[in-house]
């Protein structure tokens, strides 16, 4: 009888890259529920879906998810409802995200066309001054 690998918090905080901390986060935040073993539970033992659930927590965070959205969509995928639910929730996420990274895109862009106008101003000043005989 094969037996289910589990991991260690130091295990996944190597894997993953991240502080022990980060992961103690991920667990207050519900993202992860690892078992308690050893004197007063203070061994935390991560199984495959916590390990499953670490790596879209990141991916969703990469994507820039608040912990929140991520909490909800991964959840969702936990649960062994219909599917189409779960990805009619995750495409209006993910367009609600969209959106908002296309609003702060143009953001961006009108913030750089308004510096680009000030560098050729100033630009155009300091030639104008540099041109001039001295008094």
């Amino acid at each position: 009888m094969a037996t289910n690998p589990t991991y260690t918090i130091s295990d996944l905080a190597r894997e993953f890259d991240l502080t022990t901390r980060a992961i103690r986060f991920y667990e207050d935040m519900g993202l992860l529920q690892p078992q308690r073993e050893g004197p007063g539970g203070r061994n935390r033992v991560y199984t495959s879906r916590d390990r499953t659930r670490l790596k879209l927590t990141l991916r969703a965070k990469r994507l820039g998810l608040s912990l929140t959205e991520a909490k909800d969509i991964i959840d969702m995928y936990d649960s062994p409802r219909d599917t189409g639910p779960q990805l009619r929730k995750f495409l209006t996420v993910l367009a609600d995200h969209r959106h908002q990274l296309e609003e702060q895109m143009a953001d961006l862009l009108a913030n750089l066309d308004e510096v680009k106008t000030h560098e050729k101003e100033a630009r155009a000043l300091l030639g104008k001054i540099e041109k001039s005989p001295k008094a």
